[in-house]
């Protein structure tokens, strides 16, 4: 794709197997110098081990996106490092058992997985863009994602924390896209259905899958590469009319 050949991006929320350790390496095939974060580094060396060994460019950072020193650190090392920052990727999520797991109505969710959620998905994407922006502003250009999901569109019956907190990144990604866009800063949503990551894989049965699929207008269900190459477009001068937008990763299982 074009214009990324060079660039720098910075993919929060890395780990093999899931959609930003697809990204990761997806943006390093198109050329673009790559920080790959996680919660867990050794977890974004491995996808960082695996885009050396293809021939790109990156390096492996851990951090705590609910902890703003910790992502404004990550965000300057990437500056530092490569000499600026042009795509940031706000990807990561807790999935956990003990989180999303524990996710229900607005009933009975307990209030620490309510917040802990909020600090995860809304506050700390916050974070990023908070310390990414002013960066890209004074380069005069840059592309923002954050990652919501199609069960913002759907409504369900549980996990009203996470969705709450991906439904706020609808009024953050306007705002960016606002406040950045005459800067040339372009700030999207994507929103994924289901896909099938690796843990989907471990989590879900075949049955399961099958039915999930007869919900969907495509002939397959998701993989983290569909969203790799989304992002890779929204980060691309191909990309560059696109702001302040929220597009629908999920085979046509939604319409909006």
């Amino acid at each position: 794709m074009r214009g990324l050949k060079g660039k720098v991006a910075l993919v929060a929320g890395a780990a093999p197997g899931n959609i930003g350790g697809a990204t990761a390496i997806r943006l390093a095939e198109e050329g673009m110098l790559v920080v790959a974060a996680d919660l867990h580094q050794a977890a974004a060396q491995t996808v960082v081990d695996e885009i050396t060994a293809a021939g790109g460019t990156a390096v492996a950072r851990g951090f705590d996106i609910t902890d703003e020193q910790s992502y404004r650190g990550l965000i300057e090392f990437t500056a530092d490092r490569f000499g600026g920052l042009h795509g940031l990727f706000n990807v990561a999520a807790d999935l956990s058992a003990g989180s999303f797991g524990r996710d229900g109505d607005v009933i009975s969710s307990p209030l620490d997985v309510w917040q802990h959620t909020i600090d995860v998905t809304l506050t700390g994407y916050m974070y990023g863009i908070r310390h990414a922006l002013p960066i890209m502003i004074k380069q005069g250009s840059g592309s923002i994602i954050n990652t919501m999901s199609s069960a913002v569109w759907m409504g369900e019956t549980e996990h009203v924390a996470y969705q709450s907190a991906k439904s706020g990144l609808i009024g953050l990604t306007r705002h960016t896209a606002t406040l950045g866009g005459k800067h040339g800063v372009r700030t999207n949503l994507v929103s994924p259905g289901v896909i099938l990551t690796g843990a989907a894989l471990d989590a879900t049965t075949q049955e399961w899958r099958d039915q999930i699929l007869a919900t969907v207008r495509s002939p397959r269900l998701g993989r983290p590469e569909d969203l790799a190459a989304m992002v890779a477009f929204l980060f691309s001068d191909d990309g560059a009319y696109l702001n302040g937008q929220s597009l629908l990763v999920d085979g046509g299982a939604n319409f909006t």
